[in-house]
C-alpha cells in the first residue's frame, strides 16, 4: 500500500513524475451566500458549486531539475546513443538534439490545486505542491493567469499561502472542522491529472486518522475521488465552508481507491493566518523525549484506557529542565485537556505560540503535580 501526495510532477516535455510521501454556518463568498443556495438533504449541490468553483485554482510550478546526478556519466559530443541504447536496453536521454541528442531536460513541471481565501488574491494550497519551485503561475476557472509570490511555507503541516496581484477574487472561507462527523456529506473540488476544475463528492469516512507524514497527523479521511493533481484543493461541507484541504491518498495504482484525507480547517486556518503575518509558523517547545506509556506501567497504575504520555528524557537547558520536569514523569493533561499519546502531546506543545505558558498535569511517584511552563521555540530545537 502507498501513501501518495496528489501533486503530480512532469519532467518537461515528455514523462511524469509522481512526488511520493504524501459543520454548518454561514460561508463567505464575495459576500453571503444566500440561505437558498445551501442544499437541503436530498438536493443536488449544482447551485453550491456554481458558487465555489469561482475560487478554486489551478497552480502550475516549474523546478529546476537537479542535473548533478547526469553529470560526468553521460558522454559529450558525437557519441553513438542508439547504439548504445539498442545493447544495453536503456531509455533514450530526453532532448539530445532530437532523437538519443541532448541531455535531459533541465526544468520540472507540476500541477496542483489551490483556493482562494481573499479578494485580493491569497491562496492556500499544499507545500508539497510548491516546495523548491522556481515559478508558481496560477490559473483561474475564467482563464486568466497571474504568476504567485510564495509568501510562506509549513512543511510539518503540508500547507503554503500564495499571493497574486488580483483584486475582486472569488473567495472562500473556513469552517469549523471540530464539528464534522462520521457519515457527513463533503464535496472536493480540485485539478485531478491536470484536467481542470473537477468536483466529487462523498462522506467523512475517519477523523483523527494518523498516517505517519509528520508530527502533526490529524486527518479527515473521506471517500470524496482524489486523485494526483488534487493536492491543495479544498474540501468543502455542505454549507459550503472549508472544512479540510486535501493533502494524501492512499492507493495502490495511484489513483483514487475511496481513501483520501485532508488537513482539517482547525489546524490548517491557524497555520495560514501564522504564515500571513511573517511567512513562518512558529511552535512552542518543551525539551522532551517521550513516549506511549507501557502496557506493565498501565497495568500497575490502575490506568482502564490510554491515559498519559511517558517522559522519557528531559534534555538540557530546556523550558521542560526549568521549570522541573523529570525523567519518568507522565504528562496527563495539558491545559485540561487530557493527554491519550504522544501525538496529543505533540500536537498540544506545538499549536501553543513561543513565550506562552502552559499548565501541565504530570503523575510523579503516584502523585499528580501541576508545573507551568514557559514554552521555548521549536525552531530552536537541536538537530
Amino acid at each position: 500500500m502507498t501513501i501518495t501526495n496528489t501533486h503530480p510532477r512532469r519532467a518537461a516535455p515528455a514523462f511524469a513524475v509522481a512526488a511520493m510521501l504524501a459543520a454548518g454556518g454561514a460561508m463567505t463568498l464575495n459576500g453571503t451566500l444566500p440561505a437558498e443556495a445551501a442544499p437541503t438533504p436530498g438536493n443536488d449541490y449544482v447551485e453550491l458549486v456554481s458558487e465555489l468553483s469561482p475560487a478554486v485554482v489551478t497552480i502550475e510550478v516549474t523546478k529546476t531539475r537537479q542535473n548533478a546526478q547526469f553529470e560526468g556519466q553521460m558522454p559529450e559530443g558525437d557519441f553513438p546513443w542508439e547504439e548504445f541504447m539498442r545493447r544495453f536496453g536503456m531509455p533514450m536521454p530526453e532532448g539530445r538534439g532530437g532523437p538519443g541528442r541532448g541531455m535531459p531536460s533541465p526544468q520540472m513541471q507540476g500541477a496542483g490545486t489551490g483556493f482562494a481565501i481573499s479578494e485580493d488574491g491569497r491562496i492556500v494550497t499544499n507545500a508539497h505542491v510548491v516546495s523548491g519551485a522556481d515559478e508558481v503561475t496560477v490559473k483561474l476557472e475564467d482563464g486568466r493567469e497571474f504568476e504567485a509570490e510564495i509568501v510562506g511555507v509549513d512543511e510539518a503541516s503540508d500547507l503554503a499561502l500564495l499571493q497574486i496581484e488580483a483584486e475582486g477574487l472569488d473567495f472562500v472561507e473556513f469552517g469549523d472542522s471540530t464539528g464534522l462527523q462520521v457519515g457527513q456529506n463533503v464535496i472536493a473540488i480540485g485539478n485531478p491529472f491536470g484536467l481542470g476544475n473537477t468536483v466529487t463528492t462523498g462522506i467523512v469516512s475517519a477523523l483523527g486518522r494518523d498516517i505517519n507524514s509528520g508530527p502533526f497527523d490529524d486527518f479527515i479521511q473521506t471517500d470524496a475521488a482524489i486523485n494526483r493533481g488534487n493536492s491543495g484543493g479544498p474540501l468543502f461541507n455542505e454549507a459550503g465552508e472549508v472544512v479540510g484541504v486535501n493533502t494524501a491518498i492512499i492507493s495502490p495504482t495511484g489513483g483514487s481507491v475511496g481513501i483520501g484525507f485532508s488537513v482539517p480547517s482547525e489546524l490548517a486556518s491557524d497555520v495560514i493566518a501564522d504564515l500571513s503575518d511573517d511567512g513562518e509558523v512558529e511552535r512552542g517547545w518543551l525539551g522532551v523525549r517521550i513516549a506511549p506509556v507501557s502496557e506493565d506501567v498501565a497495568r500497575a497504575l490502575g490506568f482502564d484506557d490510554d491515559q498519559g504520555v511517558m517522559i522519557e528524557n528531559v534534555q538540557d537547558d530546556t523550558p521542560a529542565e526549568k521549570a522541573g520536569l523529570q525523567d519518568g514523569d507522565i504528562v496527563m493533561s495539558v491545559n485540561g485537556n487530557e493527554m491519550t499519546g504522544p501525538r496529543d502531546l505533540t500536537r498540544a506543545i506545538a499549536v501553543e505560540r513561543p513565550g506562552a505558558e502552559v499548565e501541565i498535569e504530570v503523575l510523579r511517584r503516584g502523585e499528580r503535580e501541576t508545573v507551568t511552563i514557559e514554552l521555548g521555540n521549536r525552531a530552536d530545537m537541536p538537530t
